[in-house]
């Protein structure tokens, strides 16, 4: 983000969409910057996408349109679970994917479990639109722990599992999160009748590589997975997603079953989220269809993909 040798670059901030794409955002302020144990984080406001949390030089989260990337990620398999109660996130540190959890009336128990404090202490210093005052709620167990040792030690199980980590980069903090094994204690640790929401990366056609070996590692230890997509405008890209179950699938309700859970069970209805775009996300072109069924690919512990 900022070059001494060229001061007018620290007025943008470079982001890589890929190893051949990236995009330039205006930097109109430089409101945090700096490095926890696990990674760097800053936060910007930029022209075209407002405030955007920034981890390892990549936009994770921005203020105009993180309401699309968190309502896809929680939603399609908080509303296909008959009823959830309890409710397991690992990562998603600024707090939004908790907001959209606690909207579910029948929640009761949410654990979230993020290593990185001092990543959650900034984000409820300088990102209160994107959690909303969530980490406050009664219903929250923080935990700041590596979610797979939590899930590995807990004797707990849940309703709904959300898995939203960054992309597992080479000796990142979730590179050992997107494994045959850690799916695995996954299923372990959901109720029967359970389900997973995992965030997959980019789906486009030209950048399809870490979306579909995710979706593959996931055929091979549940028996019901559904992959789903969103554009999310600041990812430049469609962005992936999946559910697991070893019983539900959300390609079974009908856009009016969607809406008549919306309006029953959410304190606060989704901007983006409602019957015909559930039914819209679970829809992929041909093209995308070929290549998910030719994907062998399967991420183990041993042989980890990392995205470059």
């Amino acid at each position: 983000m900022n070059d001494p040798d060229n001061p007018d670059k620290r007025k943008w901030l470079c982001d890589e969409v890929s190893p051949d794409l990236a995009q330039l955002h205006r930097i109109k302020q430089v409101i945090f910057s700096g490095r926890t144990e696990f990674q760097s984080v800053e936060i910007v406001d930029t022209g075209n996408f407002g405030i955007c949390l920034v981890l390892d030089g990549k936009i994770q989260s921005s203020e105009r349109d993180e309401f699309i990337y968190h309502e896809a990620l929680v939603h399609p398999a908080m509303i296909s679970h008959p009823c959830p109660e309890t409710v397991f996130i690992a990562g998603g540190g600024e707090g939004a994917t908790l907001r959209e959890v606690l909207k579910h009336k029948t929640v009761k128990r949410v654990v979230m479990a993020d290593i990185d404090r001092q990543v959650i202490d900034i984000c409820r210093r300088f990102l209160g639109f994107f959690h909303q005052g969530s980490f406050d709620d009664s219903r929250l167990d923080l935990q700041i722990t590596d979610a797979r040792g939590y899930l590995k030690e807990t004797a707990d199980r849940f309703d709904v599992i959300v898995i939203d980590l960054v992309e597992p980069l080479e000796e990142g903090p979730a590179c050992l999160l997107y494994t045959q094994e850690f799916y695995q204690l996954v299923k372990e640790r959901l109720n029967p009748g359970g389900i997973m929401s995992v965030q997959s990366g980019a789906s486009g056609w030209t950048n399809l590589q870490n979306f579909t070996a995710i979706i593959n590692t996931l055929k091979s230890v549940f028996a019901i997975v559904c992959p789903y997509q969103a554009y999310v405008p600041s990812f430049v890209d469609l962005w992936g997603f999946a559910t697991a179950s070893q019983s539900i699938g959300p390609t079974k309700l009908s856009p009016e079953d969607v809406d008549r859970r919306i309006s029953a069970r959410l304190l606060k209805k989704p901007k983006s989220y409602d019957g015909l775009s559930h039914l819209a996300s679970f829809t992929f072109p041909k093209h995308i269809r070929h290549q998910l069924a030719r994907t062998r690919r399967i991420i183990t512990d041993k042989k980890p993909f990392f995205v470059h």
